[in-house]
C-alpha cells in the first residue's frame, strides 16, 4: 500500500472532518489491572478521507486495518492470508472464484455485512469518476475496463463490473479476465473491504464519522490534532480489541514524540528517530522493538519531467544509485537497523516468496568511479544539480538524504550537485508527487500490502498502477507481470516477476536504497506490544496496565 510511507511503504491528507475532540492528556491511560484503558499512540495525518478504495499509504491504512475487517487478514506474526469474513474462496481454474462468507457480521451501525457489501464497495473502488487511488487493484476482475478506461479522455460504459455476480447474501462469484492463482492472498488489503450501504446513501456524511465492521469505532478526530478510536463491544470477530481504544496523537517531529514516550505523555511510538538509535535499548531496554518487516526504502525519479525521460538519463539514474554508500549510510545513520537493498523487494518475503538476494547486482553496489562515469556518459545531472524530495514530519528522513546527498557530491566533487528538499508535512509531500509537481528525485519508500512480490513490483511500476509515482511505463515489464498473474503456480509465477524485476536494473526508475525494520518503543503502561510483518503496532493485542 502503501507509500510508506502504505510504505502500503505507506502508508498525509485531505483529512477526513470528524467530531472535533481536544488532544487528551495521560489521563485516559490507565484502568486498573484487568489490561483495559487507552493507548495513547504517535500518528501523522492521512493522505486522504479513510475511504478503503483511496487510501494507499501508512497513516490512513492504520486506521483502516483498525475499524476494517475483510475477506482475508493477514497474520500478524506470519504475514499469511487467512479467512477472515470469507468462509471459503474456492476456484477450478484460477480465473473464476466462488467466495462465501460467514453469517452473523455486521458493521457497527448494526447493518449487516454481506455480497453486496463488498460488490458495491468493489465496484466503487473501480468507477473512474470515483477517482479511488486504488482503483487499479480491481483490475484484474472482468468488466474493469468498462467501468475504468484507460485511455485519456474516454468515459466509462458501465458502472458495475460484470466480473462480480450475487449469488445469496452470503455467497458471490469474482470473474477475473486473466487467470490469477494468488488473487484471493490479495484480498486481506484494506482497498477490498466491504463498506455499509450508508456510505453509498450518503458518502461525505460516512466520511465526517467512518463506520466499518472492525474492533474499533472512530469516535473524533482534528486534523493536526489526534484521532480518537474505541472499542466496539459488538465486534463479533476472534481478535477484540484487548484495550479499550486507541488515540493516535498526530506529531509533526517524531523526536517529541520519543520524548513524549520518555516524559511519560506517550504510549507508544512505531518510528524510532534516527538520532535515538543509538540510546533507544539504554533508553527502553526490552520495551525497544526492531523486527524484520516487509518495507524497501527508495528514491524514485519524476519520468513524466523530460530532463528524466530522455534516452540518456537511465545512466544517471544508474550512476546516482552506484553513487550512494549503502552500507556506512545504513551502519553510521540506523545503528543497523536497516540492510543495505540489492533488489526491489524484501527478505520477509524469502526465496520462496520472491526474494532474490542480489539481483541488482553491481548497480546496487557503492563504485564512485564508475557512478560518476555513468553520470557523465548520461549528461550529467540536469541543470548540473539535483534536490531529494522527503517530507520532515516522519521517519527521521533529513538525516539520510543529507547523507545520500553527501555521498553523491563527494563522488562527483561538488558540495552543491545534491541538497535535501523537505516538505513540511507528509500529507503535503504526498499531494505533491500524486499531482506530479515533483521535478527532482524524491524518497518513495513502500511497505507491503500482502505479502507477494506482485506487491512490491506492479503497484509502483506497472503501467498507470496506483502507487507508479514515477509514472514509469514498459510494455516489457508489464507483459511479464501479465505472465505472471496468470501462472497457474507460486514458482512459475515467482520467476516471471522476477523477470520483469530485473528490467529495473537497466530503467531504473527508482533506486533501491535499503529493507527496514520495524521500530518501535513503548511505555511501562503497555505489554503484549508487537509488529506484524507490515511494521504496524498490532494495536488489538495491546493490554494497558
Amino acid at each position: 500500500m502503501r507509500g510508506a510511507t502504505r510504505v502500503k511503504w505507506a502508508v498525509g491528507v485531505v483529512a477526513v472532518v470528524l467530531t472535533a475532540a481536544a488532544c487528551g492528556g495521560g489521563s485516559d491511560s490507565g484502568g486498573g489491572s484487568s489490561g483495559s484503558g487507552i493507548v495513547r499512540a504517535s500518528w501523522a495525518d492521512p493522505q486522504n478521507p479513510l475511504e478503503p478504495a483511496d487510501t494507499n499509504e501508512v497513516q490512513g491504512g492504520k486506521v483502516l486495518d483498525m475499524i476494517f475487517r475483510g475477506l482475508k487478514k493477514y497474520d500478524p506474526k506470519t504475514a499469511k492470508a487467512d479467512n477472515m469474513i470469507a468462509d471459503s474462496i474456492t476456484t477450478t481454474d484460477s480465473q473464476n472464484f466462488d467466495i462465501k462468507l460467514k453469517p452473523g457480521w455486521t458493521f457497527s451501525n448494526g447493518e449487516p455485512v454481506n455480497a453486496d457489501s463488498f460488490i458495491n464497495a468493489w465496484n466503487f473502488g473501480a468507477l473512474l469518476k470515483n477517482a479511488q487511488l486504488n482503483a487499479s487493484f480491481f483490475s484484474y476482475i472482468d468488466g474493469y475496463d468498462q467501468v475504468h478506461p484507460s485511455a485519456t479522455g474516454a468515459k466509462s460504459t458501465a458502472t458495475t463490473m460484470s466480473g462480480l455476480k450475487k449469488v445469496s447474501d452470503t455467497e458471490f462469484t469474482a470473474k477475473l479476465n486473466q487467470k490469477f492463482a494468488l488473487w484471493p492472498d490479495t484480498l486481506g488489503y484494506s482497498a477490498f473491504y466491504p463498506l455499509p450501504k450508508v456510505f453509498f446513501d450518503n458518502p461525505t456524511a460516512w466520511e465526517s464519522k467512518p463506520i466499518g465492521d472492525g474492533p474499533y469505532t472512530v469516535t473524533s478526530y482534528t486534523k493536526g490534532s489526534q484521532m480518537s478510536l474505541r472499542k466496539w463491544d459488538g465486534y463479533k470477530g476472534p481478535d477484540p480489541a484487548q484495550n479499550n481504544g486507541v488515540d493516535l496523537r498526530v506529531y509533526t517531529d517524531n523526536n517529541t514524540a520519543y520524548t513524549d514516550l520518555q516524559a511519560g505523555n506517550l504510549d507508544l511510538v512505531d518510528d524510532i528517530p534516527a538520532s535515538q538509535l543509538q540510546n533507544v535499548k539504554s533508553d527502553l531496554g526490552s520495551r525497544y522493538i526492531n523486527v524484520p518487516a516487509g518495507i524497501i526504502q527508495t528514491i524514485a525519479f519524476p519520468l513524466y519531467d523530460s530532463r528524466w525521460s530522455s534516452a540518456n538519463s537511465a545512466k544517471v539514474r544508474q550512476g546516482l544509485s552506484m553513487a550512494i554508500d549503502r552500507k556506512t549510510i545504513t551502519q553510521q545513520i540506523f545503528q543497523n537497523t536497516r540492510t543495505p537493498a540489492t533488489d526491489w523487494t524484501s527478505p520477509v518475503l524469502g526465496d520462496a516468496g520472491g526474494y532474490k538476494a542480489g539481483l541488482c547486482g553491481d548497480t546496487c553496489v557503492f563504485d564512485a568511479a564508475k557512478a560518476k562515469q555513468l553520470i557523465q556518459q548520461g549528461g550529467g545531472l540536469p541543470g548540473g544539480k539535483i534536490t531529494i524530495g522527503y517530507n520532515a514530519d516522519t521517519g527521521s528522513h533529513k538525516a539520510w538524504v543529507d547523507a545520500v546527498c553527501n555521498s553523491i557530491n563527494n563522488v562527483l566533487g561538488n558540495n552543491n550537485a545534491c541538497v535535501g528538499d523537505p516538505t513540511g508535512t507528509f500529507a503535503d509531500f504526498r499531494n505533491k508527487i500524486t499531482s506530479k509537481q515533483m521535478t527532482n528525485p524524491f524518497r518513495a519508500g513502500w511497505q507491503m500490502d500482502y505479502p507477494l512480490i506482485q506487491d512490491f513490483l506492479q503497484p509502483l511500476y506497472y503501467t498507470n498502477a496506483s502507487s507508479n509515482d514515477s509514472h514509469y511505463s514498459n510494455p516489457d515489464f508489464d507483459n511479464l507481470v501479465n505472465q505472471a498473474n496468470g501462472a497457474t503456480n507460486t514458482g512459475d509465477a515467482v520467476s516471471k516477476y522476477q523477470d520483469a524485476e530485473k528490467l529495473l536494473i537497466t530503467d531504473m526508475p527508482a533506486i533501491p536504497l535499503w529493507y527496514q525494520n520495524g521500530s518501535a518503543g513503548y511505555s511501562t503502561n503497555l505489554s503484549n506490544v508487537a509488529l506484524n510483518p507490515f511494521s504496524v503496532p498490532v494495536y488489538n493485542e495491546i493490554k494497558v496496565k
